[in-house]
């Protein structure tokens, strides 16, 4: 079962483009700290902070502090959420998709009814 409260949260936290850039980084990396994730991103320390604490609540990334730095790593049990609700998808897009190909098959066979020819 799908609980509605998670999969808004990491589809919320994923929908910010620059916070999605942000996870990619994350994801990409062993740990990452706030500053390394400001470096070169155009994007504010406070702001920074402010997308890895919606990333964190959503269960995208989890942190480990260590003295006055605190390292963030990517959550892969985050995404289970997501991963659970495009499942149940899984089989309509391959149907759908067959469907509209027999469709234009049927379309290209048949005379063009829009343009009749003249005898």
């Amino acid at each position: 079962m799908i609980h509605a409260a998670p999969l808004d949260n990491v589809m919320r936290a994923l929908a910010d483009p620059t916070r999605r850039a942000m996870f990619e980084r994350i994801v990409h990396s062993d740990e990452i700290t706030v500053s390394e994730l400001t470096r070169g991103s155009g994007v504010t320390q406070g702001a920074v902070s402010q997308h890895l604490k919606t990333l964190r609540l959503a269960g995208l990334v989890a942190e480990r502090p260590e003295g006055r730095k605190v390292h963030y790593r990517a959550d892969p049990r985050g995404l289970a959420p997501l991963a659970d609700w495009m499942s149940h998808y899984a089989g309509f897009w391959p149907e759908r998709l067959a469907d509209l190909s027999a469709l234009l098959e049927e379309m290209t066979d048949e005379p063009d009814a829009a343009h009749p020819t003249n005898p």
